[in-house]
């Protein structure tokens, strides 16, 4: 299930930056802001995911 929650946070991730994009190019500040935060919870979630492959190991 690890390797499935990785392609999961990674998509997340890649969706925030179109979103932020879309925001930057539409000049739609909340829509690039939330683009930023999804990006920002994604890389949490993708953190969390390392941390726990350390200790598997």
């Amino acid at each position: 299930m690890g390797a499935e929650d990785k392609l999961n946070n990674k998509a997340e991730e890649l969706g925030g930056k179109v979103k932020e994009g879309a925001g930057k190019a539409t000049d739609d500040k909340d829509l690039e802001a939330e683009g930023k935060g999804d990006q920002a919870g994604a890389n949490l979630k993708q953190a969390g995911e390392k941390v726990k492959d350390v200790f598997k190991s």
